[in-house]
């Protein structure tokens, strides 16, 4: 058995959800590098955490390899990829650039960091990346995540079969919209496009699941943990949909 501590590796791992996940992957006693692009964002969610490390650097860009490589000193456990990416309109009028700068961010960023951390992956570790459900359930006026977050389900296929013969299973974890203060603040910005408030906004949002209700950030967090889980193998190359129900489409 290796003696050194097994290490989860968080990319967005400043943002509201990702600053969850760090800290519960930390509980559960894993050495989380924890990754984004501000120094200082970092170094405040790594402060008086033993479990968390700091590491600055821009998944968008190769240079992030380099980086997250020079951090890793064991064995690595878990993947969980997890940046965001610009709101930036519908198919219609999204700019171009945006929508290749969200495939850049969630597909690039994803092969980034598995180039990064291949080496010490082990029999049972996670590749693990978080993609909305508008990769699955399109709308009009999502381009930027509906376009990534599908590209990103079919790399994570492939991943399952690139890495099934060593004993490495890739996941994809889907949410709905999470209750954050990025939400809140797309919907203030889409009730003053409508001439509705952000409250009316959110209240229709919700009605598009069949609970009512916005996934968490905690409850994402404890999918995450639970593909640490050996029957998660059985999960292999699959998506784990947390939309509290707002998928209609089969499969």
């Amino acid at each position: 058995m290796n003696s050194k501590q097994d290490i989860a590796i968080v990319v967005g791992a400043t943002g509201a959800m990702g600053q969850v996940i760090a800290r519960r992957l930390a509980a559960r006693g894993l050495k989380v590098i924890a990754v984004a692009r501000s120094a200082d964002s970092v170094a405040a969610l790594a402060a008086g955490q033993p479990n968390i490390v700091a590491c600055v650097a821009d998944i968008a860009s190769d240079t992030s390899i380099a980086a997250i490589t020079a951090m890793i000193d064991g064995p690595v456990r878990m993947l969980v990829h997890g940046p965001g990416v610009a709101t930036a309109g519908g198919v219609m009028s999204a700019p171009t650039a945006a929508v290749v700068d969200a495939v850049n961010i969630k597909v690039g960023g994803l092969l980034r960091l598995v180039r990064a951390a291949d080496s010490q992956l082990q029999r049972g570790s996670r590749i693990v990346a978080i993609g909305g459900h508008y990769g699955f359930e399109p709308t009009a006026y999502a381009a930027t995540a509906g376009v990534a977050n599908a590209a990103l389900a079919n790399v994570v296929r492939q991943y399952s079969w690139a890495y099934g013969s060593r004993g490495v299973t890739a996941h994809l974890v889907a949410p709905g919209p999470a209750d954050t203060d990025r939400l809140r603040r797309v919907a203030t910005s889409r009730g003053e496009r409508d001439g509705i408030s952000a409250d009316a906004v959110l209240d229709e949002m919700r009605q598009e699941s069949a609970i009512g209700a916005f996934t968490t950030v905690e409850q994402i967090a404890w999918a995450i943990e639970l593909l640490l889980a050996p029957e998660a193998d059985a999960l292999a190359g699959g998506t784990l949909f947390m939309d509290a129900g707002r998928r209609k489409g089969l499969p």
